[in-house]
């Protein structure tokens, strides 16, 4: 065996760093039976080295290559055609030409060749590279080949690829090219297959694109490729293309694009048989890899070739049935305002403290719904009730009932078929109540505090496992189910009787501004309040404008006024510093782990606001709700029947607003105990890092519960799986979750089936009243916010940690939300019109772009 090549016959897919992903995948696609490719040969990576070892200039550019920033587009481009002229001023060493021109001979020195680059980080499980290097068509000659050699290794260094790792992390000295070099074919028609749908991720149909002459035409976008879906061996739908071009090999070397005579630029490129048998094979190939595939094919006297086969990497992953059946699973992130990928530890704390089976796929948690919907007694409430919180869940669903073979129906089962818990019990409007419940979840979380203090080892894992059973306890105490439902209900009540007998919409929204015992909304107020002690001193803004590490509250006490500013910072810290955002996954920094995170937020509030803004604001929004409520009463009292009419009315308002502040309560609890969780296991963590058991604190994070109890049990960690987990997390980092997934892995979107909105108007639901205009700020990390008073804020998801910003802004658009969800709750309290669940909004409207919130009716109009 040669060092420096080997034929694809002598490759397999463990060879990445020998040949690339490429070269590795041709070898393994080669081996598969009753598959055909093209002869070839690859020029492993051991030459690439040589070539790097014979020229030292090459280390000190490559090291000031590295530490440019990925935006420095001059320097990259300065620098990456420096190092490309020296690498291909190299002379290939005589023993490396001599093994290419060898393996040349054997397959025919004349014959035409393809010869292209594969580098050792690229057509990987969790990042493509997909065009980071270069290919180059019809080579003739040992001469040339040696020559497109040496581009391709130069290739690893064109300003996009060097781009390509600075962005996603990956060492340019780490990566090595091989070279693979493969017989021309000269197809009647080429393309790519998709063994999975790109477009709606479905794993059972197989996407077919087609053109005449070379697959360039089409990879490179000169030409509309002839479309077709496969499924179960049958062509499903087709679209033929008008195909003006060819790519053709030139006889001299090269490729050549033609006109295609005009009676065939209508016809397809393959018949439907042709199509079928394509299908059939890319299945073979995907059962080869074990994973949906995109594969290279050329037509070729009647019969297929494959030149490339690579992971799809878009594809978001199916969550584990084990069972053949058909499933159908809603995100839990668009219900908890979260759909950033979660860590491991993150995903099995949830799952243990969630009231129901959770499925991870993606770093993100699903329900599965499938017998629900299944039920004919309980489909109805199921479909509605996810409605009521995100109409594109309900729009998705009723899309996959109206298909009639994906669900099949149950029998109803006798009483027990109902859902879990029924209705709750009915219950008094009574504040003491909700006083009970608040005072109960501080008793236990101080408690929890007492008794974490002593516990270590397996012990402490022990503990944390008992305490989770408490908080489900407190999470899903019937009381405090009756207290939410109760204003929930409420609220449902007030906005459809007052729409039917006033023609008053959403009213309800106005009636809970500055509602008593809303811990979210009482956070935003407070940070005003933190403000105002800061404000009279100017050497502490000053300071604050400066800070560059968490070590700054104690570097306060040294200024006038700072010891004031830090125990204010720091009581609000005691009180909300467990909270930040994605807080429902464990490794998420805290606020009290970051105070800096608060830093411009409180200086935001110094400048937009006067002294007292809090309680004036709080006030406000009481008279408001009260004005509202005595201009109703008056209203119905003079309709027929309006003493009763208003009296019900009253009730159901006292009601809202009596219950609806504790909505928030519960999360705050189980993110407070969170946190007695996570400091616990940090400590615990660094026993282990004393103990050279894990390398760093963080590693836990890539755990899950259970794995972490047995490491503290055993002192041993497998530092794979966390390299490996580590590597998964940041390649789901860059999904999008969906918000409606099948067992076939098909995304479905869902829709806004509204025809009463203007046009180019941006549609969503409408979550708080009332109309405002302003200057959009797409945000989408809170510590980029700088926002100036009147601005409408624009992200792709609000939780709690969001409410500060909230006090600072007066319209809200999100992508992701519902009407009970957070962002919709306080925005109600604060007054603000917001419409939330507008699909891409953070893409359609531009930072700084003018735009009308229509909060009353769930739109917005971009305006400049």
């Amino acid at each position: 065996m040669d060092c420096y090549v080997l034929g694809f016959q002598e490759i397999d897919q463990t060879q990445v760093a020998v040949v690339g992903g490429k070269g590795a995948h041709l070898g393994a696609l080669s081996r598969i039976e009753g598959i055909r490719v093209p002869a070839g040969f690859c020029v492993t990576t051991d030459a690439f080295q040589r070539i790097m070892d014979e020229a030292p200039l090459l280390d000190d550019r490559i090291e000031r290559l590295s530490r440019l920033k990925p935006d420095d587009r001059e320097a990259i481009r300065a620098l990456s055609e420096e190092v490309r002229r020296i690498l291909e001023g190299i002379a290939i060493p005589d023993e490396v030409a001599a093994a290419i021109t060898r393996s040349l001979s054997q397959l025919g020195a004349q014959a035409a060749y393809a010869v292209r680059s594969s580098a050792t980080a690229e057509d990987l499980p969790t990042a493509s590279f997909a065009g980071q290097q270069d290919t180059y068509l019809n080579v003739v000659g040992p001469a040339a080949i040696l020559q497109h050699v040496s581009r391709c290794w130069a290739s690893l260094f064109t300003e996009r690829a060097v781009t390509y790792r600075l962005r996603n992390g990956f060492d340019h000295r780490k990566v090595r090219m091989a070279v693979v070099v493969q017989q021309m074919v000269i197809p009647q028609a080429a393309g790519i297959l998709f063994t999975a749908d790109p477009v709606t991720s479905n794993r059972k149909v197989a996407s077919v694109e087609a053109s005449f002459g070379l697959g360039e035409a089409l990879v490179s976008g000169l030409v509309n490729a002839d479309v077709y879906k496969v499924r179960d061996g049958e062509v499903v739908s087709r679209a033929i293309a008008t195909k003006q071009l060819a790519i053709h090999a030139s006889p001299a070397g090269g490729t050549q694009e033609q006109a295609i005579e005009p009676e065939r630029q209508g016809q397809p490129a393959l018949t439907d048989a042709q199509v079928v048998r394509l299908a059939q094979l890319g299945r073979r190939i995907e059962a080869h890899f074990g994973c949906p595939q995109d594969i290279e094919w050329c037509l070729v006297d009647g019969d297929f070739q494959f030149v490339q086969s690579r992971p799809i990497t878009t594809l978001f992953p199916i969550p584990a049935a084990g069972d053949p059946e058909n499933h159908v699973y809603v995100s839990v992130g668009h219900q908890q305002m979260m759909t950033d990928a979660m860590k491991p530890l993150g995903i099995s704390l949830f799952q243990l403290t969630a009231g129901r089976p959770m499925y991870e796929a993606g770093g993100r948690l699903f329900v599965d719904v499938t017998r629900g919907l299944a039920s004919p007694a309980i489909r109805p409430g199921l479909v509605e009730g996810l409605g009521k919180s995100d109409p594109l869940i309900r729009d998705a669903l009723q899309a996959i009932l109206e298909r009639g073979d994906f669900i099949r129906s149950l029998p109803d089962e006798g009483p027990g078929g109902a859902p879990a818990g029924g209705a709750p019990a009915p219950i008094e409007t009574d504040p003491a109540i909700v006083a009970e419940l608040i005072r109960h979840s501080q008793n236990s979380i101080a408690a929890l505090k007492r008794d974490i203090r002593t516990k270590s080892g397996s012990a402490l894992l022990d503990f944390i496992l008992a305490d989770i059973q408490e908080l489900k306890r407190l999470l899903f105490d019937p009381r405090s189910l009756q207290v939410i439902m109760a204003a929930i209900e409420a609220t449902w009540w007030l906005n459809e009787q007052l729409q039917s007998w006033l023609g008053e919409k959403n009213a309800a929204d106005t009636l809970t501004q500055s509602v008593p015992h809303n811990v979210t909304s009482e956070m935003g107020l407070a940070l005003l309040d933190v403000a105002d002690v800061i404000r009279p001193h100017p050497e502490v803004v000053a300071f604050l404008q400066h800070i560059d590490d968490e070590g700054f509250l104690d570097a306060l006490a040294t200024l006038p006024g700072g010891r004031e500013a830090r125990d204010a910072i720091q009581a609000y810290l005691d009180k909300y510093g467990m909270r930040c955002v994605g807080e429902i996954d464990i490794t998420k920094p805290r606020w009290s782990e970051r105070p800096s995170t608060l830093v411009p937020l409180i200086l935001g509030n110094i400048k937009n606001f006067e002294p007292g803004a809090g309680k004036r604001r709080f006030e406000q929004g009481r008279q408001e709700a009260w004005k509202k409520e005595q201009e109703l009463l008056e209203r119905l009292r003079a309709l027929p029947d309006g003493e009763r009419k208003a009296e019900e009315t009253k009730r159901m308002i006292d009601r809202v607003r009596t219950f609806i502040g504790y909505r928030e309560y519960p999360k705050y609890g189980m993110v407070s105990r969170y946190f007695v969780y996570k400091q616990a296991l940090m400590e615990e963590a660094e026993r282990l890092v004393q103990a050279r058991v894990l390398r760093e604190k963080e590693d836990i994070f890539f755990l899950t519960f259970q794995e972490i109890h047995d490491v503290v049990r055993t002192n041993q960690v497998d530092d794979s799986l966390v390299r490996q987990r580590k590597d998964a997390f940041r390649s789901y980092q860059a999904l999008t979750p969906p918000r409606v997934l099948t067992s076939d892995g098909e995304v479905i979107a869902g829709a806004y089936r509204r025809d009463d909105v203007p046009a180019g108007a941006l549609v969503g639901l409408p979550v708080s009243a009332g109309t405002v205009e302003g200057r959009a700020r797409v945000i989408l990390d809170m510590a980029e916010a700088n926002l100036e008073a009147g601005d409408i804020l624009v992200t792709a998801y609000t939780d709690p940690s969001w409410t500060p910003l909230f006090v600072a802004i007066k319209g809200l658009v999100t992508e992701v939300g519902g009407l009970m969800t957070h962002g919709a709750v306080i925005a109600r309290e604060y007054g603000l019109p917001a419409v939330v669940g507008v699909e891409h909004a953070t893409q359609r409207i531009r930072d700084g772009q003018r735009i009308r919130v229509h909060g009353t009716d769930g739109y917005i109009e971009l305006l400049s």
